[in-house]
C-alpha cells in the first residue's frame, strides 16, 4: 500500500482520538485518489477502503446508541456554516468535524416545553366592591332566566292553582297561555333576582372576608364564619328587595289583575296601603336566614373538600355547578316548610283564601289542613328550580369575577 494511503489513515487515526477526547462521533472519508496519469500506483486509483469500523463510528455501540447536544458527522461542511479551523488544527481538506452552535439545543427545548396561551377576557374594574355587585348581578339573571319555567310551576303548586302535580300545572299553563306563560313575570323576576343576587354575594364575600381569621389570628365569631356571613347576606338582600319579591308573585298568580309592574306596585300601594309590599316579611326573614346561612355554609364547605382532595387552589366551572348544586339542595330541602308559609302570607286573601296572622299560624294551619306533606308540596319542582339556580348562580359569579379583574390582580 502506497505512502499517502497510509497518511490517510494515520489523519484519520488521529481525527477519532480528537473526538474522543471532546466526546463526539464522526464520520471520516478518505480522500479520492488524485486524476489518472498523476504517477499513483495502481491501489491509489480510487477511494481507499481500508479503514476499520472502529475508526469510522464512536463510540463503538452504534451511531444512534447515545445522541446528545453535541453530534458530530464527518461531511464536508459548507465554507458559510463552519467554523473556521484553529491555527494549530492539522489541514485536512477530507475530514471536517460540524457540531451545534453552542445553546441552540436548550433553545429549542425551551421551545418545545413552552405551553400555548390560550386567550382570556379580562376587564379591568377599579374597585373590588363595584366587582362584586356586577358579578352577582349577572349571575342573579343568568340564574333565574334559566329555571323561570321551574320558577313558574313551583309557585303555582305552593299556592295549589292549576293543579296538583307538575304535570298537570304545566299542561295548565300550555293551553292557556303557551309558551309564554311559563316566563310569566321573568322580567319583574330578572329585575327582583339581580339586585338581590348582586347584594347577597356581595354581603357575603365582604362579611365572610372580614369575619374569617388570617393566619395567627384567634376567631372573630364562636360560629364557622361563612354561616354567619351567608346568613347576613341573606338578610340584607330581603329587605332591599322585599317588595319585587312581592309583586312578582302577585303577577304571577292573578292573571288578567295587573297589566305590568308598574301597574302593579301602583294599584297595591293605592288598594292596599304601603304596607301591603311587606306583606310575610317576617315570616321571608325567619326563613331567609336559615337557608341563606346553610346554603353559603355547604359551598363554602365543599369548596374546601374539593380543594383538599385535589390539591388545587383553582376550581373549574363544572365543580362549581356541581357545589353549588349540591348546596342549594341540602339548604332548600331543610328549610322548604318556612318557604311555603311565606308563600301562602304573601298571596294573601285572594279568591277567598285565608289569612294568616304570622309564620306560626301559617304553619299550623296548613299542618292541619293539608298535613305534613302540605308543608313539602312543590319540593320536587323547587329542587328542579333551586338547585340549578343555585349551582348556575355560583358558577356565573366565579366566572365573572375572573372576568371582572382589580388592578392589583394584574
Amino acid at each position: 500500500m502506497s505512502k499517502r494511503s497510509g497518511g490517510v489513515r494515520l489523519q484519520c487515526a488521529a481525527a477519532a482520538a480528537a473526538a474522543e477526547e471532546l466526546g463526539c462521533c464522526f464520520l471520516a472519508l478518505p480522500p479520492a485518489a488524485p486524476p489518472s496519469g498523476g504517477g499513483g500506483g495502481g491501489s491509489d486509483g480510487g477511494f481507499d477502503l481500508a479503514w476499520t469500523l472502529h475508526q469510522s463510528f464512536h463510540p463503538a455501540s452504534g451511531l444512534f446508541a447515545s445522541v446528545g447536544p453535541q453530534v458530530g458527522v464527518g461531511f464536508p461542511a459548507s465554507s458559510s456554516s463552519s467554523a473556521p479551523s484553529p491555527p494549530d488544527a492539522p489541514g485536512d481538506p477530507y475530514v471536517e468535524y460540524v457540531s451545534p452552535c453552542e445553546g441552540e439545543g436548550e433553545e429549542l427545548m425551551e421551545k418545545g416545553n413552552t405551553k400555548r396561551k390560550s386567550f382570556k377576557l379580562k376587564i379591568k374594574v377599579g374597585n373590588p366592591h363595584l366587582k362584586r355587585l356586577i358579578s352577582g348581578g349577572i349571575a342573579g339573571a343568568v340564574s333565574r332566566t334559566a329555571v323561570a319555567p321551574l320558577e313558574t310551576i313551583r309557585t303555582h303548586l305552593m299556592v295549589g292553582s292549576n293543579g296538583n302535580s307538575t304535570t298537570e300545572v304545566f299542561q295548565s299553563i300550555m293551553e292557556h297561555e303557551g309558551w309564554t306563560g311559563l316566563f310569566r313575570g321573568n322580567f319583574v323576576n330578572v329585575i327582583r333576582v339581580a339586585p338581590s343576587k348582586a347584594i347577597e354575594l356581595f354581603a357575603f364575600d365582604t362579611a365572610n372576608k372580614f369575619l374569617t381569621p388570617k393566619p395567627g389570628e384567634q376567631q372573630k365569631v364562636p360560629l364557622p364564619p361563612s354561616l354567619v356571613a351567608g346568613a347576613f347576606a341573606g338578610v340584607s338582600s330581603t329587605l332591599c328587595t322585599y317588595p319585587l319579591e312581592l309583586i312578582k308573585t302577585r303577577l304571577t298568580i292573578q292573571r288578567g289583575v295587573y297589566d305590568n309592574f308598574l301597574h302593579a306596585f301602583v294599584k297595591i300601594v293605592r288598594e292596599e296601603g304601603p304596607t301591603e309590599l311587606y306583606r310575610g316579611l317576617t315570616p321571608s326573614l325567619i326563613g331567609v336566614v336559615p337557608y341563606a346561612a346553610t346554603n353559603y355554609f355547604a359551598y363554602d364547605t365543599l369548596k374546601k373538600v374539593y380543594k383538599k382532595m385535589f390539591k388545587t387552589n383553582e376550581i373549574g366551572n363544572i365543580p362549581t355547578l356541581l357545589i353549588g348544586s349540591a348546596a342549594g339542595a341540602i339548604s332548600s330541602t331543610a328549610t322548604f316548610p318556612l318557604e311555603v308559609a311565606r308563600k301562602h302570607m304573601q298571596v294573601g286573601a285572594v279568591g277567598g283564601r285565608k289569612v294568616y296572622k304570622n309564620m306560626l299560624h301559617a304553619l299550623l294551619s296548613i299542618l292541619e289542613d293539608e298535613g305534613v306533606g302540605g308543608l313539602y308540596r312543590g319540593l320536587g319542582p323547587s329542587c328542579m328550580k333551586l338547585v340549578p339556580a343555585a349551582g348556575i348562580s355560583f358558577m356565573c359569579y366565579e366566572a365573572c369575577k375572573k372576568v371582572l379583574t382589580e388592578e392589583e390582580d394584574d
